[in-house]
């Protein structure tokens, strides 16, 4: 073996954290030769935060935010999606829900939270409310989404996709002026909050949004699960705080 070959051999050896190796010939300690320091490696960046863009024109409606949205094909979420599903309800609402994305339901329909998740919703609402003494419905209420077109296969929406679609987010929610939002999920959370801990810690609680207070609690669709009859408790105590802050 040349001494070319024994080098490679060796080097191969310490590249995998070896400093000794065995032969038949008698045992010695190999010693690695002395490299120099390199630098640590520069720690990677987080990912910036989701913030919605403060872009609301003067004398903005809904009406002018679904004719600036159109047939939208500003991010890659419009490829696979039938329809825009802009938002829908009592556009002087005093609350207003905030979702992730639309289902396969929702795309179909052009509607948010139609399916499984959406007639949850309707049940917490108009039954939190009967109970409660309080005289609304679903439809008393807007219901919206962070993104506006189906992610395939109904993944989480990425930063840039939010951010995209969070311009007219933030024209919907300025320009109905609610009492109080509620988010509805983690990814919400984070397009309205950016916030540094997760929805368990946070859910329950007033934060705030341009000096709108927010409340974050569970995703309806995180409800239809059959093990989080914890979850599903805690969040009707929540949309019950939320409807007497607003309808009080």
């Amino acid at each position: 073996m040349t001494k070319d070959q024994i080098r490679d051999y060796l080097g191969f050896y310490r590249d995998l954290g070896f400093d000794t190796i065995y032969t038949s010939l008698p045992r010695t300690r190999i010693t690695p030769p002395v490299q120099p320091a390199e630098a640590p490696a520069p720690a990677k960046a987080p990912a910036p935060p989701v913030v919605l863009p403060g872009l609301a024109p003067e004398g903005d409606t809904l009406d002018l935010i679904r004719l600036d949205i159109g047939d939208c094909t500003r991010c890659r979420l419009h490829e696979q999606r039938l329809n825009v599903v802009y938002g829908s309800g009592n556009e002087r609402a005093r609350l207003v829900f905030v979702g992730e994305g639309p289902g396969a339901d929702e795309d179909e329909s052009g509607l948010p939270f139609v399916g499984r998740a959406g007639q949850l919703l309707t049940q917490m609402i108009d039954n939190t409310a009967a109970k409660e003494g309080i005289p609304i419905t679903r439809g008393d209420v807007y219901i919206c989404n962070v993104v506006k077109c189906r992610p395939p296969e109904n993944r989480t929406p990425l930063p840039d996709e939010m951010q995209t679609c969070g311009q007219f987010l933030f024209r919907q929610l300025m320009t109905i002026k609610p009492k109080a939002i509620c988010a509805l999920g983690s990814t919400a959370m984070k397009a309205l909050l950016s916030p540094k801990e997760g929805i368990t810690k946070l859910r329950g609680q007033w934060h705030q949004w341009n000096g709108i207070p927010v409340m974050i609690t569970y995703h309806p669709s995180y409800l239809l699960r059959q093990y989080n009859q914890e979850a599903r408790r805690e969040a009707w105590e929540d949309l019950k705080t939320l409807l007497h802050f607003v309808y009080d």
